[in-house]
């Protein structure tokens, strides 16, 4: 469960970025995607450990 927002944020970053400019925004967006899907990632699983 942790690990959604990875594929969310990065397929959301790509579709938004083709959509703007092509491919080359594609990549952009892929990558802002990916970096804040694993920074969810890590806010996630340190607020499902905390909650012990």
């Amino acid at each position: 469960m942790g690990c959604l927002p990875v594929p969310l944020f990065f397929l959301l970053g790509f579709g938004i970025g083709y959509a703007l400019n092509g491919t080359t925004g594609a990549l952009w967006g892929a990558g802002i995607g990916l970096a804040l899907g694993l920074a969810g990632m890590g806010w996630l699983i340190r607020l499902m450990r905390s909650r012990r």
